[in-house]
């Protein structure tokens, strides 16, 4: 059985930065596609980022393209999301997720296993 848990949520201010990491226990995660999703209050869960499983592709929503940075160590079985350039707007529970296969897929549905969630707060 596969087990994410996120960490490295917060508070932080408007243009700031954080560190988000997601660690998998179960089995090992090398060969499926990790993404961060977020989801504020009252709306629907969002993509953030994917990451194919080997590293070599990435892919961003638009609205954190180029402030957002999305990595992984096989070796630790972790994916991390590095969120610079924050805005009020990123506040929200920020979520990691895995799937099979090599597709970094924006869709939650086609995501199979997902972390409880962390936190993120940004103050203006």
């Amino acid at each position: 059985q596969v087990q994410l848990v996120e960490t490295g949520g917060g508070l932080v201010q408007a243009g700031g930065s954080l560190r988000l990491s997601c660690a998998a226990s179960g089995r090992s995660l090398s060969t499926y596609a990790r993404g961060w999703f977020r989801q504020a209050p009252g709306k629907e869960r969002e993509f953030v980022a994917s990451i194919s499983p080997a590293g070599g592709f990435t892919r961003y929503a638009d609205s954190v393209k180029g402030r957002f940075t999305i990595s992984r160590d096989n070796g630790k079985n972790t994916v991390s999301l590095q969120m610079n350039s924050m805005k009020p707007g990123g506040t929200a529970v920020y979520y990691c997720a895995a799937r099979s296969g090599e597709s970094v897929l924006v869709s939650a549905s086609e995501y199979a296993y997902w972390g409880p969630g962390t936190q993120v707060t940004v103050s203006s």
